[in-house]
């Protein structure tokens, strides 16, 4: 690395999320629209958040993470959360379903929540996230700020473009 680099970190936009959660669904819409503004300046980074009120929220995210290895775990949450209610009534039946929808190794997914490969990923998220004072979902931290969409998500975009838009951009 050269003396010279007087570059900036990329901001980072980390999102808590429940992936069994509607109000993380509703919040896809405004995570779209900062993709959108921000292109590659503004890294969107998902962390688990899985809460006890939903019974397959802790295997959606195992399998969230088993999606990710496979190089679709975007797409895989995106698609899931469009299925919150259904995720509900099947649970990891529809996980491992979903993974073969989406052209995935799904018997690997499907083992991946049998051996718990992913737990301790899905574990250290949801005690950073506990640690940062993250309770509900969705929750945002950029800028050393924590926003908190599970009361409400009225203006908490243009709150996140606002903190954004006053970080150090990268030169």
């Amino acid at each position: 690395m050269s003396t010279d680099d007087h570059t900036a970190p990329l901001p980072v936009l980390e999102t808590w999320f429940d992936l069994q959660c509607p109000d993380c669904h509703t919040a896809q819409a405004d995570l779209a629209a900062l993709r959108e503004r921000y292109g590659d300046r503004l890294e969107i980074r998902l962390r688990h958040f899985p809460l006890a009120k939903n019974k397959h929220a802790y295997a959606a995210a195992q399998a969230a993470e088993e999606a990710y290895a496979q190089g679709a775990g975007d797409r895989y949450v995106r698609e899931l959360l469009s299925r919150t209610a259904e995720l509900g009534q099947r649970g990891e039946e529809l996980l491992v379903a979903l993974a073969a929808e989406l052209g995935l190794d799904a018997d690997e997914v499907e083992s991946a929540l049998f051996d718990g490969r992913h737990l301790l990923a899905v574990d250290a998220d949801q005690a950073e996230g506990r640690a940062l004072g993250v309770s509900g979902t969705p929750t945002y931290v950029v800028g050393g700020e924590r926003l908190d969409g599970g009361r409400s998500q009225e203006g908490l975009r243009a709150r996140i473009e606002q903190i954004v838009d006053a970080l150090p951009t990268t030169a």
